[in-house]
């Protein structure tokens, strides 16, 4: 079986007719030129060192490895070999947390930006394991659903941030029955959600519905980022700029701080566990490691057809038309003087 991977460019075989067209007009006009000094005849008979039909034969080289580099350039394929692709891993969902105390700056350059690089980081290292991504804040929604497309994965994570969702809160158990709506319900086992949050849920205790999904065979590992002291959640304008800190109704700057037990009492009751996030992202280390010592599932096999390349054969010949192009001169050895027009 013969084929092109980049069909598109034969279009550029437009060039070969070009060329020839070029160098027929070339050669015309350089007869006419002749022509201009005199007698053609005489002028030829004068220039007879300068062999045409060479000319012509470089010519046509040039025009024989210009076909030849546009034909390899379309990287011709011959012949197939059938392989069996198969994937084995988890589907794996990372739940985000994008309220308002994500923006706090006691992890530089603040908690949701140092969330987003260990997200990044962690898809780095998956290998076949599908992932998707939930942002959450008073609402949780699927930012990326499951992939095996992991550029598609840090796409979507791009554009996340604390404007994301509207609704102010941090609503830890609306990201878990997000991920339990967005897992596959018929299965019990390879599905894990990875839940980086600050963990100050204000709207109801997460753990009941841990419970649920642990149920369905989820496990939960959670990540806290922050501080467990507790720091400003400051403000900015539209431009970026530092307006000041946020502020309760009785004008008091309100306090984030890293609520650690709620975070480990989910890990622990799903069969997860808990970390904080670290500089050097210990963390994620353990996560993964964890996560490729699991029962691994086929997440997709397919047969295709791996053609094999032929473009160097051409490219060969092109470079070779060219050198000999190049060696070849226009010029041709005389073996005897011409005596003008009384030459016996």
């Amino acid at each position: 079986m013969f084929r092109f991977a980049f069909e598109q460019y034969l279009w550029l075989l437009w060039l070969v007719p070009v060329l020839i067209v070029f160098f027929m007009w070339g050669f015309r006009m350089k007869r006419k030129a002749l022509a201009l000094f005199g007698n053609l005849g005489l002028v030829e008979k004068l220039s007879q060192t300068v062999s045409r039909k060479r000319q012509i034969w470089k010519a046509a080289l040039i025009v024989m490895a210009v076909l030849f580099l546009v034909l390899a350039l379309a990287r011709p394929q011959l012949g197939t070999k059938l392989r069996t692709m198969k994937r084995e891993g988890q589907d794996i969902l990372i739940a985000l947390d994008v309220s308002l105390s994500m923006q706090a700056e006691d992890i530089k350059p603040n908690r949701i930006e140092k969330a987003k690089h260990e997200i990044a980081s962690l898809i780095d290292r998956f290998e076949g394991d599908r992932v998707g991504i939930i942002a959450f804040s008073g609402k949780a929604f699927v930012q990326c659903p499951l992939t095996l497309d992991y550029g598609a994965a840090k796409m979507f994570l791009d554009f996340v941030s604390t404007d994301l969702i509207p609704v102010p809160g941090t609503a830890i158990s609306e990201a878990i029955q997000k991920a339990i709506d967005s897992f596959v319900e018929k299965e019990r086992k390879h599905k894990v959600l990875i839940l980086i949050t600050d963990g100050e849920d204000h709207v109801k205790d997460p753990v009941e519905l841990t419970k649920e999904a642990a149920k369905q065979g989820i496990i939960i590992y959670t990540v806290g980022i922050g501080s467990v002291q507790g720091v400003p959640i400051p403000l900015y304008d539209q431009r970026g700029v530092q307006t000041g800190f946020k502020k309760d109704r009785n004008g008091e700057v309100v306090m984030t701080k890293l609520d650690e037990l709620t975070l480990e009492k989910i890990a622990l009751e799903s069969g997860g566990k808990y970390y904080r996030a670290s500089p050097g992202e210990t963390e994620l280390d353990k996560i993964y490691e964890d996560i490729s010592q699991m029962e691994k599932k086929n997440l997709a096999s397919q047969q295709f057809a791996q053609f094999e390349d032929r473009f160097q054969y051409l490219l060969g010949v092109a470079i070779f038309l060219l050198i000999l192009e190049s060696l070849l001169s226009d010029r041709r050895r005389i073996k005897k003087d011409w005596k003008g027009r009384f030459e016996t």
